[in-house]
């Protein structure tokens, strides 16, 4: 990958997060290549990163091995159109937009063999914490399979899976940050009602979630061993746990991400359609 170069379209967030992440890995910067139409949007990734900067996305294109789209899903559509008479069959498309289908990036391309990948990174991708589900089409060599992965391992964990499971994977890791901060929110406020001062409960909440994820990533054990390890019979754990238990917990979050995976696939066709 060393060789490779890399353009942005989009300087936004996430692909900050990337850049970073991928020069944090030894990638040289002076591979990478960045367009946005907001000048000072450039000027503040120039700054910290030597990369290449553009206000043309054509431009920015043609020096690439490998395109990265970082720009919102509404935008996509109008971004691949301008970029498609000048798409070479031999670059790998990246897209990071939430939402977008590799079929409808495809169609705006004009190019049906048109290598492309499909990735969720959440955001936790902008503290190099972050889980990214990756999906190609048929025409991603075994090479460019290993390329776009090692690009988004940049900023945490990688792994495939087929498109269709996509929106399982929007419910679950894409929306999922909110949903731990709920918790965490929840607990925070429930430790002040009874008498913590707001700091000592927010540090305590932040460091036991932490310790809970680094236990379970550590372990080779499922979660429900790790739970029922912690919970001692008769103790205050198995008390708490009744409780969640009896207000329904597992079916709120069920119903939850079963409207989130839905929502997902409404707006894939939503932002999927071409323009009048």
């Amino acid at each position: 990958m060393k060789d490779c170069n890399i353009t942005f379209i989009g300087g936004g967030n996430m692909a900050r997060s990337l850049i970073g992440g991928l020069i944090s890995d030894g990638f040289d910067p002076r591979h990478i290549h960045v367009s946005d139409p907001e000048p000072l949007c450039l000027e503040a990734l120039t700054n910290k990163y030597p990369v290449h900067s553009y206000s043309s996305n054509i431009e920015a294109a043609k020096a690439c091995d490998v395109l990265i789209l970082a720009v919102k899903p509404q935008q996509l559509q109008s971004v691949v159109r301008q970029l498609a008479p000048h798409w070479q069959a031999d670059k790998l498309l990246i897209s990071i937009a939430a939402g977008i289908r590799i079929d409808d990036i495809s169609r705006w391309l004009e190019q049906e063999e048109a290598a492309i990948v499909r990735a969720m990174p959440n955001t936790p991708s902008l503290v190099q914490a972050g889980a990214t589900a990756l999906s190609a089409n048929e025409y991603v060599s075994t090479q460019q399979h290993e390329l776009a992965e090692s690009i988004l391992r940049a900023v945490g964990l990688a792994l495939w899976v087929d498109e269709g499971k996509m929106d399982a994977v929007t419910a679950l890791s894409g929306s999922g940050p909110a949903y731990f901060f709920l918790v965490m929110e929840a607990m925070e406020f429930a430790a002040k009602e009874m008498g913590l001062d707001a700091e000592s409960a927010r540090l305590l909440c932040l460091q036991t979630a932490f310790g809970a994820a680094k236990m379970a990533l550590e372990s080779d054990e499922t979660t429900k061993t790790l739970r029922e390890r912690v919970t001692s019979p008769g103790g205050t754990t198995e008390r708490a746990l009744h409780e969640l238990e009896d207000g329904g917990l597992r079916s709120l979050f069920e119903n939850a991400m079963v409207a989130a995976a839905l929502r997902s696939r409404e707006l894939a066709s939503q932002l999927g359609e071409d323009d009048a």
